[in-house]
């Protein structure tokens, strides 16, 4: 049995956190849809109780807080029990923090890390046992085009999401034995609530021609610059529909650009540096 997957004889179950807006409603919405059942958890479900009204049975509301590791093992043992499997998990739930690294408080990063990250582990050591039995599953691990790269004002949220990216490095390669299969969420901007969300940092002067100019430039931008969240659950859809997932799928071109560049600088250091680097071993 290890190393073999058992694929569910018909349509797919979907676990997603923060389901009830953005890319998460839109992942909950798509897979509907498709006649495929979701388990949908969010501290409040309250703006999902139309498509219950639509989709039935098929659609299972959960209030659950991810930084609650008891109340999200509770949630998983529901749908399980619903659905009798989960083959998508979905880990999307997370907000920002905006502001230079300075100028947050320790309150307001301990307070993103556990949502982004530690609500991320308390998903995965919950749903992660039902994946192991079954053979199989596809753990969608939710990042940003902050997960390779990063300016001023958005260091914390950059440090929740490269450490997403970090344990998934490895998870990929300690799951993918027993039948799972894992890929990192890279969108770029995106049209959702997610800014308006934004935690903000109280501002120091000496960062005003940094971080203040970034904040505004974003304030600034058009709507053109934003992706769509139905086009990056479409994206998202594609990638769990084939046989063969990436580890990372970029979202949008202007995120894709960005970490495009912040890999090759990174790569230029590695080049650039090398005698200094070579020396080490001699």
């Amino acid at each position: 049995m290890n190393g073999t997957s058992h694929q569910q004889a018909g349509p797919r179950t979907w676990l997603i956190t923060g389901a009830t807006s953005g890319i998460g409603r839109e992942l909950t919405r798509q897979a509907l849809e498709n006649g495929e059942a979701v388990a949908a958890i969010a501290r409040d479900t309250a703006p999902l109780h139309e498509l219950t009204e639509i989709h039935g049975d098929r659609l299972l509301l959960v209030p659950a807080d991810v930084r609650d590791e008891q109340a999200v093992r509770e949630a998983v043992e529901r749908t399980h029990s619903r659905f009798g499997r989960i083959d998508v998990v979905a880990n999307n739930a997370g907000y920002g923090l905006f502001g230079a690294v300075e100028e947050a408080s320790d309150t307001q990063a301990r307070a993103v890390f556990d949502t982004n990250v530690f609500g991320v582990l308390n998903v995965l050591r919950a749903t992660l046992p039902v994946l192991r039995s079954q053979r199989s599953g596809h753990v969608l691990q939710g990042s940003s085009v902050y997960g390779q790269s990063a300016h001023p004002g958005v260091g914390l949220l950059a440090a929740t999401k490269y450490a997403v990216e970090g344990l998934s490095d490895a998870l990929v390669a300690e799951v993918a034995p027993l039948g799972i299969k894992v890929t990192i969420i890279q969108p770029g901007m995106t049209a959702t609530p997610f800014l308006s969300n934004l935690d903000v940092a109280a501002g120091l002067d000496d960062y005003d021609r940094t971080v203040r100019e970034v904040q505004k430039g974003i304030g600034e931008l058009p709507a053109s610059a934003f992706s769509s969240a139905a086009r990056i659950a479409e994206g998202i859809r594609t990638a769990v529909d084939s046989p063969n997932p990436p580890l990372r799928l970029a979202l949008g071109t202007s995120g894709a650009t960005g970490m495009r560049a912040a890999l090759q600088a990174r790569t230029a250091d590695l080049d650039t540096w090398n005698r200094v680097t070579d020396a080490v071993d001699r």
